[in-house]
């Protein structure tokens, strides 16, 4: 017989799945029981609600990111406190790509789940996040400022909002751009040339001057 720890990994693997394939609101329980091979208590055990395994399936990967984005910030600025926003977003990098030792395609899968919660208006997510994590988007959102001190803050708002469905609708549709990309003009990018890639163009827009 599993543990109970076996029992919640199977658990959190299989919603972690099915939630970036299909969405969260199109993910029983029930699909997620069955492809667990567990039963229905065992999530309620384990989580409560649907609510709280998708905030668990998350932290998986936030609890590793969102320290290491931080720090990787945090040192860049120590040494230059005039970092470019090209600096600050690829602090971003790094902790991002570390996360396929997290799971295997962790990066994308992460990345997949956050433009989720984002799509589909789950907004007990966003305040997970903002809860359990805003210390980190704190230093963030300073350092992007300080980076750009001539946008004022309530553009900067719109900005930032801009620059997360960038990556959200990137990240989505990362496999057919790839393969556009191959058959037109006989590129192979892996996610971390995609990554690489828009962070000029998110730059670019963030800063731009406002008229």
């Amino acid at each position: 017989m599993a543990n109970r720890s076996d029992t919640k990994t199977r658990i959190l693997d299989a919603a972690e799945k099915l939630f970036a394939e299909r969405g969260f609101s199109e993910t029983s329980l029930r699909l997620i029981t069955s492809k667990a091979e567990v039963n229905l208590a065992s999530v309620n055990y384990h989580f409560g609600s649907k609510k709280e395994l998708i905030r668990a399936v998350l932290a998986r990967y936030l609890d590793v990111v969102m320290p290491a984005a931080a720090e990787a910030i945090f040192a860049v600025r120590e040494a230059d406190a005039n970092a470019s926003l090209d600096d600050i977003f690829g602090c971003l990098v790094n902790p991002l790509l570390d996360l396929n030792h997290v799971r295997t395609d962790g990066t994308t899968t992460f990345l997949r789940l956050l433009g989720r919660g984002y799509i589909e208006s789950q907004g007990h997510l966003r305040w997970f996040i903002t809860a359990h994590y805003g210390k980190y988007l704190g230093k963030f959102v300073h350092a992007v400022g300080a980076s750009t001190p001539h946008i004022p803050p309530a553009e900067m708002f719109w900005r930032l909002h801009f620059t997360l469905g960038t990556v959200v609708f990137t990240m989505a549709s990362a496999d057919a751009l790839n393969e556009i990309a191959a058959a037109d003009f006989g590129e192979h990018n892996d996610i971390e040339a995609v990554i690489r890639k828009v962070i000029p163009y998110l730059s670019a827009g963030v800063s731009v001057p406002v008229k």
